[in-house]
C-alpha cells in the first residue's frame, strides 16, 4: 500500500472511529529504501500499512507510533546516529539509534490521529438539542436519540453518555447506558431525583460498580441556570474531564504531557523486543524465522546478519554475554 492507498485507509479508519498514527519520511540519507514523502499508517493493534523503510526501520517506527498514540503528542524521529546528521541534533527531535548494514538514516514525523469524541445524548428536550448542537460545533461525533429508542448498543467504552430523558423513562435508559460502561455517564436532574433513580436501579440488581460511575447532576455546578445554560455546563464538564485525562478512552488529541499516565489509550501489546546479536539492531521477535542456538532463539534484521551468525554463532553469543 502506498500513495492513494494510504489516504484511503486513513479515511476508512477515521470513519470507523479507530485511532492510528501517520508516519511520514521527511529526510533520508542513502543508501535507504525510503524516499521523502513515503508514508505508512500504524494501527492501535501495531499493524503497519504502507512503506516507511525496510526491516531496520519498521519495528522502531511501530514502537514509537504506539507511544505517540498513547501520549497523543506527535514526535520527530531521527533513525540512525547523531553523526549521520552532522553531529548536531535539533531541539525536539528524538534520536533512535539503529545500525543498518546499508548505513542509511531516516527522519520520520509521526503524528497521532485519534477518533473524534463520541457523545450520545438520550432525550429530546430543548436542553438535549442545545447540547447536541454545541458538541457538533466542536467537531464531536454526536448522536441525539429519543429515550424510548435508546439501547446500550448506541455507546461503548469510549463514548460519553448524557441521559436527559428528565423523568420519561430515566431508569430504563440509565440502566441500558450503565451496562455499556461508557467513559462518562451523566444524568440530568437534581441530586434528589438522582438518588431516587439510583436507589431504584440498585433494588433491581444493577451492579453497584456501574451505578457508582453515574454523575448526578451532570455538568459543572453553575448555580441556578436555564436549560440552555445547563447544556453549556455539561459540555464544559466533558471538555474539562477530557483535557485533564480523567476519561480513559474518551481521549483528547492535545493533552498535557503531565496527564499521560492517567488515561492510557487501549493499544495492543507491543511485539516482544529482541536484538540482532550480529549488528546489535533492535528487531521484533517473531518478525522473521529465528535461529535456535543452545536453547535460545535469535532474530536478525537481514539475511547477511543471519548468515554471519550461522557461520560462527558462538562468537556472537560470547560477545552478547560480555555486553
Amino acid at each position: 500500500m502506498e500513495g492513494l492507498g494510504v489516504l484511503e485507509e486513513m479515511g476508512e479508519l477515521t470513519r470507523r472511529g479507530e485511532a492510528f498514527a501517520l508516519a511520514t519520511v521527511v529526510w533520508r540519507q542513502g543508501p535507504s529504501s525510503s524516499q521523502p514523502g513515503s508514508r505508512a499508517i500504524i494501527t492501535a493493534a501495531g499493524e503497519l500499512h504502507g512503506w516507511i523503510g525496510g526491516a531496520c526501520a519498521e519495528p522502531v517506527v511501530i514502537r514509537e507510533a504506539q507511544q505517540v498514540m498513547a501520549d497523543g503528542i506527535a514526535r520527530l524521529l531521527l533513525l540512525g546516529t547523531p553523526e549521520q546528521f552532522g553531529g548536531g541534533v535539533p531541539d525536539g527531535m528524538t534520536v533512535v539509534p539503529i545500525s543498518c548494514q546499508s548505513e542509511g538514516a531516516l527522519e520520520v514525523y509521526i503524528e497521532p490521529v485519534l477518533p473524534a469524541p463520541h457523545l450520545v445524548i438520550a432525550g429530546d428536550s430543548p436542553m438535549a438539542r442545545t447540547l447536541a448542537s454545541l458538541a457538533r460545533a466542536l467537531g464531536w461525533r454526536t448522536d441525539l436519540i429519543r429515550g424510548p429508542d435508546f439501547t446500550g448498543d448506541a455507546a461503548d467504552g469510549r463514548s460519553m453518555v448524557v441521559v436527559a430523558t428528565q423523568g420519561h423513562g430515566d431508569e430504563e435508559v440509565l440502566e441500558a447506558a450503565a451496562a455499556a460502561r461508557p467513559a462518562y455517564l451523566g444524568l440530568v436532574g437534581s441530586r434528589r431525583r438522582g438518588t431516587t433513580v439510583l436507589g431504584y436501579l440498585a433494588d433491581r440488581g444493577v451492579p453497584q460498580d456501574q451505578l457508582d460511575r453515574v454523575r448526578v447532576p451532570a455538568g459543572l455546578d453553575l448555580g441556578p441556570t436555564t436549560h440552555q445554560e445547563i447544556a453549556v455546563a455539561i459540555l464544559a464538564e466533558l471538555v474539562q474531564l477530557r483535557a485533564s485525562g480523567a476519561l480513559a478512552g474518551a481521549r483528547s488529541g492535545n493533552r498535557d504531557p503531565a496527564a499521560r499516565d492517567r488515561a492510557p489509550l487501549e493499544l495492543a501489546p507491543a511485539a516482544e523486543p529482541a536484538r540482532d546479536p550480529v549488528c546489535g539492531m533492535a528487531v521484533t521477535a517473531g518478525s522473521s524465522r529465528p535461529v535456535r542456538f543452545e536453547g535460545t532463539d535469535y532474530y536478525f534484521c537481514c539475511a547477511g546478519c543471519r548468515q554471519a551468525f550461522e557461520r560462527d554463532p558462538d562468537a556472537y553469543v560470547r560477545k552478547e554475554t560480555r555486553c
